[in-house]
């Protein structure tokens, strides 16, 4: 078992499972985003750890995170941006993983009208597709390109840290198949689990720390250079139009 899953498997027997909903509520309807949780366990502030120099690029998580949650095509709720770097002549790759960061300060939530997206008192931010208009207001306000618009349901669609693995006491799927163990999940409330001792230990860096989001997401080994980006090119693979023509024919 490895060190996420152990610590993970650890915290998540003590949760609470399952507190009640509220009603959702526009952003303005209270001062504060604290004012605006509801569901989950507030003893609990889960958080991830990616590390850098372990992820291969292969997108294991990005299609374990597309099977799990039933994500439509050419759409991500996580992917590994790749960039190309040259250095003292000779090129090569970075991989850059990439999710919603479920931010202290989320600016999704307070652009919201209807309260479709709120942040649980676990920390993770979610969106209530039976009352999200698709606007595209969190969109546009998210500083890492974490948000789409579901073109199936027409509403926002993000990464929720696999929220019904969570409560079930498992692993989020994009860190259950990271081949590399790029991936580190746990509780920050937890002292001794693996996240918070890596955040407390290693200094991980955030991307995008002037926007003062507090994102918790946190990144091991991280080139300043790629701190401030968000874009890149994905590397999964995808048949050519005349692949398909040649296939359909056969």
């Amino acid at each position: 078992m490895d060190r996420s899953r152990r610590n993970f498997c650890l915290g998540a027997g003590a949760a609470t499972i399952g507190a009640a909903a509220g009603t959702a509520m526009p952003a303005s309807a209270a001062p504060g985003g604290a004012a605006l949780r509801r569901d989950g366990d507030p003893a609990h502030r889960w958080a991830m750890v990616v590390d850098v120099g372990k992820c291969v690029g292969c997108q294991a998580c990005t299609v374990a995170c597309i099977m799990e949650n039933d994500v439509p095509e050419n759409s991500f709720r996580t992917i590994v941006s790749t960039y190309e770097v040259t250095e003292q002549g000779k090129a090569g790759s970075y991989m850059l993983p990439r999710l919603c960061n479920h931010c202290e300060d989320p600016p999704c939530i307070p652009v919201c009208p209807t309260g479709a997206t709120f942040q649980r008192r676990d920390g993770i931010v979610v969106v209530d597709n039976t009352v999200c208009v698709g606007c595209a207001y969190c969109v546009q306000a998210c500083p890492y390109d974490a948000r789409f618009i579901n073109h199936e349901t027409q509403t926002a669609d993000k990464c929720t840290f696999c929220v019904h693995r969570v409560e079930a006491g498992l692993l989020p799927a994009c860190v259950e198949t990271c081949v590399g163990g790029a991936r580190i999940f746990g509780d920050l409330n937890d002292p001794d689990s693996a996240v918070a001792t890596l955040v407390r230990d290693e200094n991980p860096k955030v991307l995008k720390p002037e926007q003062g989001t507090q994102p918790r997401v946190f990144y091991l080994g991280l080139d300043p250079r790629f701190q401030g980006k968000v874009d890149g090119t994905p590397t999964l693979w995808r048949p050519s139009n005349q692949a398909h023509a040649e296939k359909e024919h056969a």
